[in-house]
């Protein structure tokens, strides 16, 4: 079992920055690749990055544009995500998850799941 609890969200203007981050507990971190994923209203699920077990490699969706970057401290069991460049369309939820493989985009890969933060963008 993974309990991840995700931080950081919160209001920001357009063009600007947040640095999510996601703690994990309950089971060895450094089993689990992980991922950043996003939920606008009304819509489903989305991918945003996913990184391997150790760190050495990332894979970005599309849509993050080379806007968002994902890392992790297997030290402190937690995984983040920076996030520049912030539009309107970037409002969601933001939620990390854990699972047993690397590269995978979809959601039914992951197996453990945070709450969410809320991210909002204002224009």
């Amino acid at each position: 079992q993974v309990h991840l609890v995700e931080s950081g969200g919160g209001l920001v203007q357009a063009g600007g920055s947040l640095r999510l981050a996601c703690a994990a507990s309950g089971s060895t971190f450094s089993n689990y690749a992980m991922a950043w994923f996003r939920q606008a209203p009304g819509k489903g699920r989305e991918f945003l990055a996913t990184i391997h077990f150790d760190g050495t490699g990332t894979y970005y969706a599309d849509s993050t544009k080379g806007r968002f970057t994902i890392s992790r401290d297997n030290a402190e069991n937690t995984v983040y995500l920076q996030m520049n460049s912030l539009e309107p369309e970037d409002t969601a939820v933001y939620y990390c998850a854990a699972g047993r493989g690397y590269g995978y985009t979809l959601t039914k890969k992951y197996d453990y799941w945070g709450q969410g933060t809320q991210v909002t963008v204002s224009s």
